[in-house]
């Protein structure tokens, strides 16, 4: 359990950093060698319902300014509220990254002037983050190694700027204003592009799993600041470093490293230009980095305690809690699906690939008790109605038991194949009773189909004299058209093994 102390994260400059590899070297234009050195600050916006601070919903999409009110706009004499689950989740995140949990965090001020914060300042955490000293386990073409996390800090999000360069003009919207965050800063262990990308898609499946953030990029959810320097192999000392801000894609990521990496040893050997501590911006379409702003220090924000915010003190009952919810790791997952239920590998890395399919998976599987059904269900069914809808696996939102249920249906015989689909349907809008809504709706198999059935089949032969000729000659495949036509006039209200007898029965008797 943890302990009431408060730690802050360790600075990077009292510890040492991992030795690159050698193929993680990049040779100068002289034929020197040179490491690069990358740290990560990584936000990720919180999957709550309201704000940090305020009950304004955190809502992405809406119209322009519809989610403010006097206490996120940064009305004077409103007094914030701290919103318990942003705390929750900060936990959960800091719990799944390996980390120390102060029990008693506290929020201070940041200062700074920007259009879109309207109180000339951001509540974030700097005296007392909620969580310190974790690290991240990834796997490269170099094998292992981990990544250090300093600490995870929970803060309020600035609103945003629209520019029109049709008008000329710029709008703020302060939707986006106090939405939670948490910033997820970790050591400069990080020496190529490559265990970048590792990390953030570790760090991506982690947080996603424990329902701590969707952690998607192209919806703003999760962004990345590149801290990188360059210095010969070998040295102890950090080069000069730059910050690379808000970056919106993995790949844009990419380019910005080896982009950066280059500027930095071509003003290091020839002077093109002299390296200093400062913000770029990143132009992923003339693919080259520009200059913001000076870096600013921890002096520039000056940071104080919000007199406001009362600090937040975590009981032995409410960390238990967090604990006791936490789910398992996804690897460990996938290893049961594979180990204990027979699972093959793909259809284990895409159910343990996102918490929503692992959920419905095991709620689904405690019902009917067919893993290898349920997972087909899941992945061909259900995802492939999620993709048509241009949703995630991630956004999988069915009813389990419901799904499991289902597949019961089909496997004693009560429904087809092809109306269990319609049923899956009305299971994700919302229906909970497979077989009530069969019932509902003439989809069980039998039930007023059995005296239709050889009026149907005379009707289909007498249309498709063609087919029945040669299935006649030899031509097993032209009974499959039958049988489909005559499902379809069924409404799929029969056996399809027993139709098919039927079929040929009738085929045989003419």
């Amino acid at each position: 359990m943890a302990s009431n102390e408060i730690i802050m994260g360790m600075a990077a400059s009292t510890l040492g950093t991992p030795v690159a590899d050698a193929s993680d070297l990049t040779l100068g234009p002289s034929g020197t060698a040179y490491e690069t050195v990358i740290g990560l600050e990584v936000h990720v916006e919180l999957a709550t319902k309201s704000k940090l601070f305020c009950s304004c919903a955190n809502e992405s999409g809406a119209e322009q300014n519809t989610h403010v009110c006097p206490a996120c706009c940064g009305m004077p004499g409103m007094l914030p509220v701290t919103n318990k689950r942003v705390v929750e989740l900060g936990m959960t995140a800091g719990m799944m990254l390996h980390c120390h949990i102060n029990r008693t965090t506290t929020f201070d001020k940041k200062s700074y002037y920007y259009p879109d914060l309207p109180c000339s300042y951001q509540v974030t955490q700097w005296f007392a983050p909620i969580c310190v000293n974790g690290s991240v386990h990834i796997e490269t073409s170099k094998g292992g190694k981990d990544i250090r996390i300093k600490q995870i800090h929970m803060e309020e999000d600035a609103g945003k700027l629209v520019h029109s360069a049709w008008t000329n003009t710029t709008m703020v919207d302060f939707n986006r204003t106090s939405v939670p965050l948490c910033e997820i800063v970790s050591q400069p262990d990080m020496r190529s592009a490559e265990d970048v990308v590792a990390y953030l898609e570790r760090l991506r499946a982690l947080l996603r799993f424990a329902k701590v953030s969707e952690c998607r990029f192209e919806r703003g959810t999760m962004r990345c600041d590149v801290n990188l320097s360059v210095r010969p192999a070998g040295s102890d000392a950090l080069g000069v470093r730059t910050e690379m801000k808000n970056m919106n894609s993995i790949s844009a990521i990419e380019r910005a490293i080896a982009y950066e990496v280059k500027r930095h040893i071509d003003a290091i050997e020839t002077g093109s230009e002299e390296l200093v501590q400062e913000t770029r911006g990143w132009d992923d379409e003339k693919g080259v980095s520009f200059s913001m702003r000076n870096k600013e220090t921890a002096a520039d924000y000056r940071y104080f305690p919000d007199p406001n915010i009362m600090p937040v003190v975590i009981d032995d009952a409410w960390y238990a809690s967090v604990e006791a919810a936490l789910p398992d790791f996804p690897e460990v997952v996938r290893a049961r699906y594979i180990d204990e239920l027979g699972l093959s590998e793909y259809d284990a890395d895409i159910l343990s690939g996102s918490r929503a399919c692992s959920d419905v998976f095991n709620a689904a599987y405690a019902v009917c008790g067919q893993a290898k059904e349920t997972a087909n269900w899941i992945i061909s069914n259900c995802l492939g109605f999620l993709n048509r809808k241009q949703l995630t696996a991630d956004e999988l939102d069915i009813d389990g038991t419901a799904l499991g249920k289902l597949i019961k249906l089909v496997a004693d015989g009560t429904v087809s194949s092809a109306n269990a689909k319609r049923i899956l349907a009305a299971l994700f809008d919302g229906e909970t009773d497979p077989e009530a809504y069969a019932k509902r709706s003439g989809l069980i198999i039998g039930e007023g189909a059995d005296d239709l059935v050889p009026g149907v089949i005379a009707k289909v032969l007498a249309a498709n004299a063609a087919d029945v000729e040669a299935y006649r000659g030899g031509r097993e495949k032209a009974l499959q058209p039958l049988i489909g036509k005559c499902m379809k006039e069924l409404r799929g209200n029969c056996d399809p093994k027993a139709l098919r007898q039927q079929i040929i029965d009738a085929i045989n008797a003419g």
